[in-house]
């Protein structure tokens, strides 16, 4: 159990780096914590050039990552609620049990702290130029216009694309029982 739990909470993390919003959502503010120096491959910490990194925070900022990463991990509980309720044995504690468990991670979780793990990995990627280039770009009406429409149409193209391999899925799942039904007989046979 402490394995699934462990498991469910990688994906979920992981997960939070999906961009998902909502039309009401709103830009976060910026914020001026300092994040824990990048590591290096050889586990040293490399000093971050601090107007690059005030740069980097604008950016994510225009771009309204905090209120992304809010909408990803709310998007992320609707669907790994599911998965666990079908994991947990049935009874009355399960519902609450899940409930319990999504609003301690939700406490527990610091937005801040997954902003100031994202600043890092956009120093990796990118020059100081790039970003200054990037927040030209959001500042302007087109930037804005992608900054509110990105968030939808990941949403739409996610879920157009989740319908597409379930249907490829379920095809293949077709074919293969198709091509060899001594699988569909042990799955009736395990199903006894």
């Amino acid at each position: 159990m402490r394995t699934f739990f462990a498991f469910l909470l990688v994906i979920f993390l992981c997960a939070s780096s999906v961009k998902g919003q909502d039309k009401t959502s709103a830009p976060s503010q910026t914020t001026t914590s300092q994040p824990a120096p990048a590591a290096t491959p050889q586990g040293e910490a490399k000093k971050m050039d601090p107007t690059k990194e005030a740069d980097i925070r604008k950016l994510l900022d225009l771009t309204g990552a905090t209120t992304n990463m809010r909408q990803a991990i709310l998007n992320m509980e609707k669907s790994i609620k599911p998965l666990m309720t079908n994991s947990l044995p049935p009874g009355e504690y399960r519902e609450k049990l899940i409930d319990l468990f999504f609003q301690k991670f939700q406490a527990k979780l610091d937005l801040q702290k997954l902003i100031d793990l994202a600043v890092p990995e956009y120093d990796k990627q990118f020059s100081d130029d790039d970003i200054k280039e990037m927040i030209r770009f959001y500042q302007t009406p087109v930037g804005q216009k992608a900054v509110k429409a990105i968030p939808e149409l990941t949403a739409a193209i996610t879920t157009a694309s989740q319908e597409e391999g379930q249907q490829v899925g379920r095809q293949c799942m077709l074919e293969v029982l198709a091509e060899h039904p001594e699988f569909e007989q042990a799955i009736r046979d395990a199903t006894k």
